[in-house]
């Protein structure tokens, strides 16, 4: 359960009370007696005897939210009519749409975007494919692809109930990149299956963004897709998360005064966002680092090791470390969790290094509460809005593939994603730079541009034209 009220779980409720008297203040005081938060108070109707009043307000979950309805229904002269939660009429009908980007107006227009006019651009692009670049909508497309297996935080819950979190994927594309993206919620967890859809349907995209497929088979799926397809495939979950990590803790390291190639960093997490992060940690010059998964530190003596395993046990623990998590981070400058819930406390951030770094990045619920944290460590970030220093991958993605677009890549490279986290990085300026701001917010105006840019002349290009 959230320890604060959340506008994720807001509601209006829409009531009368009498015109006269001490009615609203008698609400507005329910609603807080009940550790809620008035949002706002909107009178829609107003008469001699009677208003109508939508109260929004915020809740800490759904069973708040109601205890909160009970709390004002309570009150003495208060009528309940209509109790909505925001959130689902956000999602009522969808979050996105497609419309045209030219008028079709009469029927000369409508003559050149359809038939017959289209069979000219047709036989351009069967003549000369990588017109397909240049004259449709490929050269700024990209497919969303899930097969709901590890959707959020929420587990294996298919492909009906993902495409919501893809829609809302499609729509910070073009939020903060101007990309059209689409969601693809694909009926089958086989990976052959798999990667043959995506390969048969990639004529139609620019790039692949490959969403909440679990591991290990994300990457199986995303190493054969890359060897297949001729335009760029991204495993949000992985390489997002690590662009998003390496730069915060390029900051949170400057904010300490500490090295990348000096410091201990304990990671719980051995699954696809971790891997991934360790592989970018590595790249960019960290030298001692311990892995834990459920059972503890992953070393080479372990006798369960699958393949991805086995690569992080011959890639880090140098000391070959067989213990717990704890005993991980105990003198640790750094810690990282990309897991599960609570499975820290304050008293072990206490047995960190001096001027430590906590990334708690479980979400909604990290693996340490961030207030704890924050008594012991320098610099504590976390996944979530409501506290300093959220590692978003909305940071990372729109970015990335706006550079790659540009740049007409074909691939994806390390040097590209280590290109995306410096510049991110370098958008907190030196006199911003602070404890409490170690990463720029999503809404920051220079975010993708930066790391559109770094990308693009990593992937050794500049905008190509998209001239007819």
């Amino acid at each position: 359960m959230a320890s604060v009220p959340s506008v994720s779980y807001s509601i209006t409720v829409r009531l009368e009370v009498p015109a006269g008297g001490r009615a609203v203040s008698l609400l507005t005081h329910a609603v807080e007696n009940s550790g809620g938060i008035v949002t706002a108070l909107d009178v829609t109707n107003a008469g001699h005897e009677k208003l109508r009043i939508d109260v929004t307000c915020a809740a800490r979950d759904t069973e708040h939210a109601q205890q909160i309805v009970d709390a004002l229904d309570a009150v003495e002269g208060i009528v309940i009519h209509k109790v909505s939660d925001r959130t689902f009429l956000m999602h009522l009908g969808g979050k996105i749409e497609m419309q045209s980007k030219v008028p079709l107006r009469n029927r000369d227009e409508l003559s050149m975007a359809y038939t017959p006019g289209v069979a000219r651009v047709s036989m351009a692009i069967a003549r000369n494919p990588d017109d397909a670049r240049r004259l449709t909508i490929k050269r700024n497309s990209v497919a969303v692809v899930t097969d709901g297996s590890a959707v959020l935080g929420l587990g294996n819950i298919g492909p009906a109930a993902a495409l919501p979190v893809m829609e809302g994927k499609a729509a910070l594309f073009k939020r903060f990149a101007g990309i059209d993206a689409w969601p693809i919620c694909l009926d089958t967890q086989d990976v052959d299956q798999i990667v043959e859809i995506v390969r048969a349907i990639a004529p139609g995209f620019g790039g692949i963004n490959l969403e909440d497929i679990s591991a290990p088979r994300c990457f199986e799926v995303e190493r054969r897709l890359r060897k297949l397809l001729d335009i760029p495939v991204f495993h949000d979950d992985q390489h997002g998360t690590a662009i998003v990590v390496l730069a915060a803790l390029t900051n949170a390291l400057r904010v300490v005064g500490k090295s990348l190639a000096d410091v201990r960093i304990a990671m719980a997490g051995a699954g696809a966002a971790g891997s991934a992060v360790l592989r970018l940690l590595l790249a960019a010059g960290a030298k001692h680092i311990v892995v834990c998964d459920y059972k503890g530190a992953v070393h080479l003596g372990r006798d369960d090791l699958d393949e991805s395993l086995r690569w992080i046990a011959s890639n880090t623990n140098a000391e070959a470390y067989s213990g717990d998590l704890r005993g991980a981070v105990r003198d640790a400058d750094v810690f990282i969790g990309v897991s599960a819930p609570g499975i820290l406390t304050g008293d072990d951030i206490a047995t960190m290094a001096k001027d430590a770094v906590v990334f708690a990045l479980a979400n909604p619920e990290p693996e340490v509460a961030p207030d704890d944290a924050r008594e012991h460590a320098a610099v504590v970030a976390t996944g979530r809005s409501d506290y300093p220093n959220q590692i978003n991958n909305v940071l990372a993605f729109p970015g990335v593939f706006r550079g790659l677009l540009d740049a007409q890549a074909d691939e994806v490279t390390d040097a590209m994603l280590l290109a995306a986290a410096g510049a991110l990085a370098r958008v907190v300026t030196d006199e911003e730079l602070g404890p409490n701001y170690i990463i720029p917010s999503v809404f920051h105006p220079d975010v993708t541009t930066a790391v559109a840019a770094a990308v693009r002349e990593s992937a050794g290009g500049k905008v190509r034209s998209t001239e007819a």
